[in-house]
């Protein structure tokens, strides 16, 4: 029995793999902020929020997270948890965490590799300079582990908001 290993991507103008709404979600296990392995497959028969982000601890990432934490408690009302992943180690996430009181897990994925594959990392702008790194990019994964809704080169701030209420049109699931 042959093992597939790619996932179905689409390529937009730019040739940047990107995942659409029906792709499987690409599988990862992932140590958490306290080192402990964190299987997307652990959270089937429940949607996942997944965000990549840049860096712990900088000016939009700081923003970014702060704002999912605020809105939490909405994500939990239709039945949806956070992840937050970036390149950043367990000791860097221990911190964030602690430091703007984060009440939800941050995934440590310090090769890009899961990063890679769910199409957010790659080059990008970065004050008008093209340069290769992190993607801005959040993924609703539903509870059979399928892409619902993908949003790429998301601007930090407001983007919580904007994912909450677009969540609020959908139907919800328990």
């Amino acid at each position: 029995m042959a093992v597939r290993t790619a996932h179905p991507r689409s390529f937009d103008d730019d040739h940047k793999m990107k995942l659409q709404p029906g792709d499987p979600a690409p599988a990862f296990t992932l140590p958490d902020q306290d080192g402990k392995p964190v299987d997307l497959a652990s959270y089937r028969g429940r949607k996942v929020l997944v965000y990549f982000y840049p860096k712990d601890d900088t000016p939009g990432c700081t923003r970014e997270a702060c704002q999912f934490n605020d809105a939490l408690r909405g994500f939990e009302d239709v039945g949806v948890d956070v992840l937050g992943i970036s390149a950043d180690g367990a000791d860097s996430h221990r911190r964030f965490r602690a430091r703007y009181g984060l009440a939800f897990v941050l995934l440590s994925d310090e090769g890009h590799r899961v990063t890679s594959q769910y199409g957010a990392y790659g080059e990008k702008l970065l004050y008008g300079k093209p340069t290769t790194g992190v993607i801005r990019s959040t993924f609703l994964i539903d509870e059979r582990g399928r892409v619902e809704r993908a949003w790429y080169g998301v601007r930090a701030d407001g983007h919580a908001a904007k994912v909450l209420a677009e969540l609020g049109d959908a139907p919800r699931h328990r």
